[in-house]
């Protein structure tokens, strides 16, 4: 049996479907109650309370573990999670971190990150450690504008990073729960090319098949609309990344083909297969 946390997200979602296509038993994890692929078991429950976890542990071999934002707040015990991991008999654990532990390595939320993945190093199970860069799937920041006025507005228009596909994140992570040979690897997950936001605005009125316009805001701008949905610290941060990416920022990392045997996904098929959002 594997166990999905996150498991109703972009990443956890397609992850439990594929598992569960793969014949796999599956125990999906989140907060709240929702709707799970016929035959998965589904188990509320909040990781800020690991104990609360072991109920959906028991019996499981491998653990997929994603964490929210607020469990790298002070006071936050993450790394609990993985001792009630192996205490439950779990053997495996593939962990979502984020690039900006290489990349950025001294922002409070990363080091939180790392000190987890050296956890994990150190916990006697098998491991293997997933550091993806942007999501495709922040456009649907852009959604509501995108429906209401036919509009992207976003900082840094002539600004790119290679975005990756949730979709490509979770047939990775179900590579590493299923297959030995990915086990002690920590994997750098990009997309297929570099795209900045102006050419996500083309790929959508692509997908649309109608005009979509572009409009550049400030720095200030931006930070003051994200700061709406995110500490104002991660704001800052997350601009610093978009405006002026490092060049491990930039790179198109072959890890996706490398697992995958095939080429990450494109921004222009995300789009195309999330039109709806933007309809």
């Amino acid at each position: 049996m594997i166990v999905v946390t996150g498991a109703t997200g972009n990443i956890g979602r397609p992850l439990t479907q594929a598992l569960a296509e793969a014949g796999e038993q599956v125990t999906a994890v989140s907060r709240h109650t929702a709707a799970v692929p016929d035959g998965v078991r589904h188990v509320v429950a909040d990781l800020a309370e690991p104990a609360r976890l072991r109920p959906a542990l028991d019996g499981a071999k491998a653990l997929f573990l994603l964490l929210s934002g607020d469990l790298h707040a002070t006071g936050a015990a993450p790394a609990d999670i993985i001792g009630e991991a192996a205490s439950a008999g779990v053997r495996r654990v593939v962990l979502l971190s984020t690039l900006g532990v290489v990349t950025r390595p001294f922002g409070q939320t990363r080091m939180a990150m790392r000190a987890l993945e050296d956890t994990l190093r150190e916990s006697g199970l098998e491991w293997a450690i997933l550091r993806p860069g942007g999501f495709a799937s922040n456009a649907l920041w852009w959604a509501e504008s995108v429906r209401a006025r036919q509009v992207v507005a976003a900082p840094f228009g002539d600004t790119g990073v290679p975005v990756v596909d949730p979709a490509d994140i979770a047939a990775v992570a179900a590579a590493c729960l299923l297959e030995d040979r990915h086990s002690g690897g920590a994997y750098e997950l990009t997309g297929p090319e570099v795209i900045t936001p102006r050419g996500q605005t083309e790929a959508i009125a692509a997908a649309l098949g109608t005009p979509v316009r572009f409009h550049q805001l400030t720095r200030e701008e931006a930070k003051a609309a994200m700061s709406r949905s995110m500490p104002a610290e991660l704001a800052d941060d997350t601009l610093d990344i978009l405006g002026s990416p490092s060049p491990a920022e930039s790179r198109v990392s072959p890890d996706v083909e490398r697992i995958l045997g095939r080429a990450p996904r494109p921004f222009a098929d995300w789009a195309a297969r999330h039109v709806a959002a933007f309809r």
